[in-house]
């Protein structure tokens, strides 16, 4: 096998290979191509942006707490159920307008970030399971934790609590430092 060119040996042989310098051929630089590459042009990148949610809840939010339920087909919640919340809301001195109530089977897609971003909690209430929204991992059930700026209280949905009363006190328990 002849070859011409003492490089082409690196594309055939897999060792390294030393050449000597009666082997060494030297061309012209003219005559060497190069391959530089050409810019790529890139096409500007348009940042889709999703809307934010506009949340419709019950209550004002006055002092930044969030209560997140879910029960699919109503806008809040069950009358009785809320008369319960409202209950043990006022015996800890809030008032509706303190809060903001959010059916999360309203807002199925939308994630934990979102709901920090827009209502910016201090005390956030998770009543269920089925509330706890996309991004959260499931904080112990009925025990505080602070997550992110918001002190957390993830505990029993209505529909678990009405005809349990150790549910009940245990919720209440809770509720007495959120």
């Amino acid at each position: 096998m002849r070859i011409e060119n003492p490089v082409a040996f690196s594309f055939i042989l897999q060792d390294d290979l030393y050449l000597l310098n009666n082997d060494k051929i030297v061309k012209p630089v003219a005559e060497i191509p190069a391959n530089v590459p050409e810019p790529v042009l890139q096409a500007p990148v348009h940042q889709i942006e999703t809307p934010a949610p506009d949340f419709n809840y019950l209550g004002k939010h006055k002092k930044h707490c969030l209560i997140l339920v879910f029960y699919p087909g109503l806008e809040c919640m069950p009358a009785p159920y809320l008369t319960a919340l409202e209950n043990t809301l006022k015996r800890l001195g809030f008032e509706q307008d303190d809060v903001a109530i959010l059916n999360l089977a309203n807002y199925k897609e939308t994630v934990f970030e979102q709901l920090l971003t827009y209502f910016k909690p201090q005390k956030l209430l998770i009543m269920g399971r089925h509330a706890l929204p996309k991004g959260l991992a499931a904080p112990a059930v009925n025990q505080q934790v602070q997550v992110g700026n918001a002190r957390t209280l993830f505990t029993f949905s209505f529909d678990e609590m009405m005809d349990n009363n150790e549910m009940k006190k245990v919720f209440w328990e809770q509720m007495k430092q959120w």
